[in-house]
């Protein structure tokens, strides 16, 4: 599905791109291409592009890859966080400055293009060229991953109320491994971020604006004061993972130490049944009448014995 945005006098219009018309919609300034489907990608590249992304292509990791300048304009490969259910997924987004116009390819819904329609919807002046669009959305990305951050604290901070409570530790341990994939993608996403701001400036620095130069700035210096907190949950996490599991090495410690004082009070007791369980010819107690009572007395005893020691050595 491929929806074209056109600029009218009270904004954006969004509308479905038919491609049996084989031509652009004009003044449009940004296609987003959504699951391209195999005739809508070869009309782009009959109609727009020489080479448009395959699916494979949108997970390079390479700066090479990611960020490079070609006949057909200013390539950008974009990460992009989303949540799905209580985990965090990185998506990536390709885009294409080509003149003034922007296009972009995703196989995944992400939730900044949806907050940015809505608020291209209530306001007309937030965007006035391909060249915003893409700058716009590199902001509300970062805020996005600013709340995700304030999330990570909340979450960290409910979680080390748990730690030391034993019925709790599974559930804390599956949380921290979540907390620890989400910080990891909102890492990713800033350092992602400012590689693509910084090639912005530098392959279209003369050519911005004061305002857009203004807010690439802007979101630069955001991404700086945003990724020591990554840093830090990043320790809290290792820090809240060491406590738990130093926690429940302590609580299987203690199972371990009460199996070691039984089988150490049962040892005296056991000695005495050996050595009485032997079968020599001349075992003198065997023949007395009180021997089998003082036998059980004595394995009680030494196992009293054995205890009061523990008790006094404060082992038990």
């Amino acid at each position: 599905m491929i929806t074209a945005y056109v600029m009218r006098e009270g904004g954006l219009d969004a509308m479905q791109l038919k491609i049996e018309d084989n031509s652009l919609p004009q003044d449009a300034i940004w296609l987003d291409a959504y699951r391209l489907s195999d005739e809508e990608r070869e009309w782009l590249t009959d109609v727009i592009l020489k080479d448009v992304p395959e699916e494979e292509e949108l997970d390079d990791i390479e700066a090479s890859s990611r960020f490079f300048l070609d006949s057909d304009g200013i390539h950008i490969l974009s990460l992009f966080p989303q949540r799905v259910g209580n985990e965090t997924i990185g998506v990536n987004v390709s885009f294409t400055l080509k003149g003034k116009l922007l296009i972009s390819y995703r196989d995944d819904d992400i939730g900044v293009l949806r907050l940015l329609r809505h608020y291209l919807k209530h306001d007309s002046n937030l965007v006035s060229s391909a060249l915003d669009v893409i700058l716009e959305l590199q902001d509300l990305k970062i805020e996005y991953l600013s709340d995700l951050i304030e999330d990570g604290y909340e979450t960290l901070q409910e979680n080390s109320k748990h730690v030391l409570k034993e019925d709790q530790t599974e559930e804390m341990l599956r949380e921290l491994l979540f907390q620890e994939s989400t910080n990891g993608q909102i890492h990713l996403a800033l350092h992602d971020t400012r590689r693509s701001l910084r090639f912005i400036l530098k392959v279209l620095g003369p050519k911005l604006s004061e305002k857009q130069h203004q807010n690439v700035m802007e979101v630069l210096a955001d991404i700086e004061s945003l990724l020591p907190h990554t840093q830090f949950l990043f320790d809290k996490i290792d820090f809240q993972l060491e406590a738990a599991t130093g926690f429940t090495n302590l609580q299987q410690n203690r199972v371990i130490k009460m199996f070691s004082v039984v089988a150490v009070l049962f040892m005296p007791p056991t000695l005495i049944a050996s050595l009485y369980g032997m079968n020599f010819a001349h075992m003198p107690e065997l023949s007395l009448k009180f021997g089998y009572p003082l036998a059980l007395l004595l394995m009680v005893a030494s196992a009293c014995f054995t205890y009061l020691i523990f008790k006094k050595k404060k082992w038990m």
